[in-house]
């Protein structure tokens, strides 16, 4: 079988900016202040790749954007990746919150990747037309718990990570647009977790 190498290169980079986010967060470095601003430039640099060839900005597009967003919505992953991040850290503790974002870090380019390159059932609350693939949601859902026991204990690490993966595989939509995946699973996660401790659970 031959690997998406474009598809393995966006997961690390997704994977290494989680990392270094996380870390930068820790350290009292990256605040919600500075994430705000990371997300506007991306917007505002976004909007100008739509028209324009912009240095360095044009071959990141050029090499690892889906091509679907290149004329729509080039850098919309990003944009939402830090989007995501912003909201968890602003509605959950921080320890969830965290955890959240490892989840997202880990979990969602996992289940991107088995799931494209390895998958052969197809994940049945997908629907008919869903393209996901039941193997790449459960290694997205193990690798998502394995990740956020860095911060919460194994029970709310698991029940986050396979939480976030259920409606990742759902395809959550609002006003018939898909809601991204980098919104959808640190907030899902974050919200099993802050009911989880509310009621004591773990």
């Amino acid at each position: 079988m031959k690997l998406n190498k474009k598809e393995l290169v966006r997961g690390i980079l997704h994977i290494i900016t989680g990392i270094t986010t996380i870390f930068l967060i820790r350290f009292g470095i990256l605040t919600p202040i500075s994430l705000l601003g990371i997300v506007i430039f991306g917007v505002i640099l976004s909007f100008f790749s739509r028209k324009y060839k912009i240095p360095v900005v044009y071959w990141f597009l050029s090499n690892l954007e889906r091509k679907e967003n290149i004329k729509l919505f080039p850098g919309k992953g990003p944009i939402f990746f830090f989007t995501g991040v912003l909201l968890t850290l602003r509605l959950f503790p921080m320890d969830i919150a965290l955890a959240s974002i490892m989840i997202l870090t880990f979990a969602d380019p996992v289940s991107n990747f088995i799931g494209k390159n390895f998958g052969r059932i197809k994940n049945p609350i997908n629907g008919k037309n869903g393209k996901k693939q039941l193997e790449g949601n459960i290694a997205g859902a193990f690798v998502g718990f394995l990740a956020a026991m860095f911060f919460v204990n194994p029970l709310y690490a698991a029940l986050a990570s396979s939480g976030a993966m259920i409606a990742e595989a759902i395809e959550l939509k609002m006003n018939k647009q898909q809601v991204d995946d980098n919104i959808v699973v640190p907030l899902v996660a974050g919200t099993i977790m802050v009911l989880l401790k509310y009621y004591n659970i773990g």
